[in-house]
């Protein structure tokens, strides 16, 4: 390991030593779960943001969490930071058999989406061999966004085969699923009350909107669009139109509530405009 590297792992190890930080002392793989995420948010938060000068920031608490998770597995004995870059490096290598050969006779990929399914092939042939579940879907953890889990299942399943084809067929088809979904969402919407329980109806709404959206992620991933990245860059901009309508508002003396709704969407339609000025303003 290089002597920073070596320093940040000592310096883990001291705040959880008897002597050291009773917060760092206190934490557990469990505990640390809401810091790992948050961490990972505020990575794509400041990448979305083109924030170059925060990024290495960013990134070092994300790296602090698995220190975090190793020095606690080395006080338990279960592994330590060495048995994690180990495995690492072993992973990276084993999967890149057409970067660092290993004597194998299977044809070299020449482009990413022959990686790709190269990949595939191989974390299969690891499942397999460590006694695992063969299934392509394995290995998409349950507690991804459900929008990012929706994509990644797709995905999965896409590499063998079941998907639309790529062609203008397999786009109407799937433009014409999404109607499809939204038809069958309308009707569940405009059923007689009086038919089935409101709690029956109301799971009924729920499961066909549940189906437009992931009709939608669907075709999000055949137009190459990630719909978790995307939706989170419209919250974005929808809350920055939102502040800037409150900004209006306290200029003129007044706050939101005070706004018609004629008011709140002439200010929207002007941080609209001036979002799109900053866009297209060469950087």
């Amino acid at each position: 390991m290089s002597e920073r590297f070596e320093k940040l792992v000592d310096l883990m190890a001291a705040l959880r030593a008897p002597n050291g930080c009773p917060w760092d002392r206190k934490q557990t793989h469990e505990s640390l779960r809401p810091y790992l995420l948050e961490e990972t948010y505020e990575v794509l938060d400041t990448i979305d943001r083109q924030d170059g000068k925060k990024l290495p920031e960013e990134l070092g608490d994300v790296l602090l969490q698995v220190l975090f998770h190793s020095q606690i597995a080395s006080e338990a004995g279960t592994f330590t930071v060495d048995d994690v870059l180990d495995q690492l490096t072993d992973k990276l290598v084993r999967r890149h058999p057409h970067v660092f050969p290993n004597g194998s006779n299977d044809p070299t990929p020449t482009n990413a989406e022959q990686v790709v399914a190269k990949w595939e092939d191989i974390k299969r042939a690891e499942r397999k061999a460590d006694g695992r579940p063969e299934s392509v879907l394995d290995g998409v953890p349950n507690t991804l966004p459900a929008l990012l889990r929706a994509y990644q299942i797709q995905a999965r399943a896409s590499r063998v085969g079941f998907d639309w084809t790529h062609d203008e067929a397999g786009f109407d088809q799937m433009l014409n699923k999404v109607e499809e979904e939204i038809r069958e969402l309308r009707m569940a919407l405009r059923l007689p009350s009086s038919e089935g329980t409101t709690a029956t109806r109301q799971q009924e709404i729920a499961a066909e909107f549940g189906d437009v959206l992931f009709s939608l992620v669907n075709l999000a991933r055949f137009i190459k669009v990630n719909p978790e990245d995307q939706l989170r860059q419209c919250i974005n901009r929808f809350v920055e139109r939102f502040q800037f309508i409150e900004q209006q508002a306290t200029a003129s003396g007044r706050t939101i509530n005070d706004l018609s709704v004629e008011e709140m969407n002439g200010s929207w339609e002007e941080a609209k405009k001036r979002q799109a000025a900053v866009n297209e303003t060469p950087t």
